[in-house]
């Protein structure tokens, strides 16, 4: 497993934005969706390519396209709504599919309503997203999820992640590999990232 922080100064300078509480919900939003397009660019890197004879105005030329099945982002609800739009800007032909969770607030364990992936998923490369990576339950249980549906190439895409999440999903999926814009210091006593953000969806849902 490799953990990515992608340290652009433009990935930052947004999540400092996203950061303040002052930030409403439109600008929490818009912001969210240009630092997934941004943050995407580093977790496709490893895409396949093969080459593709294209005729330019002035020669024929080989060059390289995407190879193999198209690629499928999973969105893990209802957070992940929120980068999904921005990931799917850069790469609008890939599949998409759901995991809907919710953390019970008592036990911090994931408790699942919902689940459409799509089809073939061992042939395809995945990306599941997320913007907080905070105790890792739910996280983890939507790639398990992920890994019965036939998943075995997935990356984990999210926003912010806590050092405690980080090591949990590198103990039950280390051959998934994380991409994030930051790795907060520590969660507090009720499992929220510190400093974090709030609450990704209450924020950009404005539902608190």
């Amino acid at each position: 497993m490799t953990v990515t922080v992608v340290d652009h100064p433009l990935v930052q300078h947004k999540l400092t934005l996203m950061r303040d509480k002052t930030t409403p919900t439109n600008q929490f939003r818009k912001l969210l969706h240009e630092i997934s397009q941004l943050l995407a660019y580093e977790v496709t890197r490893g895409l396949e390519t093969e080459l593709r004879a294209v005729e330019t105005p002035l020669v024929t030329t080989h060059a390289p396209v995407l190879a193999g099945k198209k690629l499928a982002l999973v969105s893990i609800l209802r957070a992940g709504n929120g980068m999904l739009d921005g990931v799917l800007d850069l790469i609008p032909s890939a599949r998409v599919g759901f995991v809907g969770l919710y953390r019970n607030e008592e036990t911090l364990e994931p408790v699942q309503y919902y689940f459409k992936v799509p089809d073939d998923l061992p042939n395809r490369r995945v990306i599941a997203v997320d913007p907080m990576l905070a105790t890792g339950n739910s996280s983890v249980a939507a790639i398990d999820m992920l890994k019965q549906a036939g998943a075995d190439k997935i990356d984990f895409l999210c926003l912010l992640a806590a050092p405690e999440g980080v090591e949990r999903m590198q103990s039950a999926h280390p051959d998934v590999n994380i991409v994030t814009a930051a790795i907060d210091a520590r969660l507090n006593d009720v499992g929220y990232i510190l400093p974090g953000l709030g609450d990704a969806g209450d924020r950009m849902f404005g539902t608190k």
